[in-house]
């Protein structure tokens, strides 16, 4: 669908830069029909969306190494004073830049959201801890069959080098309790880099401005009965920098975003018994968990209840 120079002419693996002034600078462009029947991956168009906030240092690291095929990259900027912006420009001159409204991941995932014009939407981080390689296992799943795809760094093949003994015993926690509420067996809930298809986003779209976006989507796709599959990834220290992360603040908004979602599937549930009532229905049925799969590498989450 689209090429880069960094593989020369389409479907070659030359190193010429993109603007032909061998500053090494990316470009995107169309590739011909021809290339796009070969490669599955070209057949839809993906757009990757990356969140930043002061990570200027940590571009170089990221933005090239996201694969030419990708269709288009959308940095979200929350107000940064380091040069993110002109970095990313400089990196990747075709790149999509765009603000949001209100401070924190979640409302910039959701601005990129807003933005991105793929039929697939892939988060990664800016930070260097994603790797942007694992996009085309991700983008697979969801060429195969899947509705939304997860990274999970406690599945065999994947790992974490970011995580104390304190995040560990929480995001362990916070797995039990989101089994309990929606069930499903997923392996990890906090993570974020995921992939699903841009038709899935009404379900699983909703008001989450910090860290706690990941869970919501995580659980929405559940409850929602998508096909969902988490396949393995591995997170690396951040490059440059401090985390804004905040382990006890931003675990309990986790925590309460699986409560209100527990309790918003409940009320829906409580109002379809209803109208089946209101129908003339004799029996009111009880209503059958809307999860449906089992979460491992390339299959789909299974209701564990």
């Amino acid at each position: 669908m689209t090429w880069s120079a960094r593989d020369g002419a389409p479907g070659g693996a030359g190193m010429a830069s993109a603007n032909g002034n061998g500053n090494g600078a990316l470009t995107r462009r169309h590739a011909p029909p021809a290339l796009e029947r070969r490669d599955p991956m070209r057949a839809v168009r993906v757009s990757v969306i990356v969140p930043t906030l002061n990570e200027a240092r940590n571009l170089p690291h990221v933005l090239p190494r996201i694969p030419p095929w990708v269709y288009e990259v959308v940095l979200v900027d929350g107000g940064s004073e380091d040069g993110t912006v002109d970095v990313a420009r400089e990196l990747l001159p075709d790149v999509r830049v765009v603000g949001q409204e209100r401070p924190g991941k979640g409302a910039a995932l959701q601005a990129g959201f807003e933005a991105a014009t793929g039929e697939i939407l892939v988060t990664i981080d800016a930070d260097g801890s994603t790797d942007p390689a694992e996009l085309p296992a991700f983008v697979g799943c969801l060429l195969a069959g899947a509705d939304f795809v997860k990274g999970s760094r406690f599945m065999q093949g994947g790992g974490t080098e970011d995580m104390g003994i304190v995040r560990l015993g929480g995001n362990w926690v916070l797995r039990q309790v989101a089994r309990a509420a929606f069930g499903g067996r997923y392996s990890d809930l906090c993570y974020g880099y995921n992939a699903f298809w841009r038709r899935v986003l009404p379900e699983i779209w909703g008001e989450a401005d910090g860290f706690e976006i990941e869970t919501l989507m995580n659980v929405r796709a559940l409850a929602a009965g998508m096909r969902v599959v988490e396949i393995p990834s591995y997170e690396a220290r951040r490059i440059h920098g401090l985390s804004n992360l905040s382990t006890w603040q931003d675990g309990y908004r986790v925590l309460r975003t699986i409560g209100r979602e527990r309790l918003s599937v409940r009320a829906r549930r409580r109002g379809a018994a209803r109208r089946r009532v209101a129908g003339g229905s004799p029996i009111v049925e009880a209503l059958a968990p809307s999860t449906n799969g089992r979460v491992s590498a390339g299959a789909s989450v299974d209701d564990g209840r």
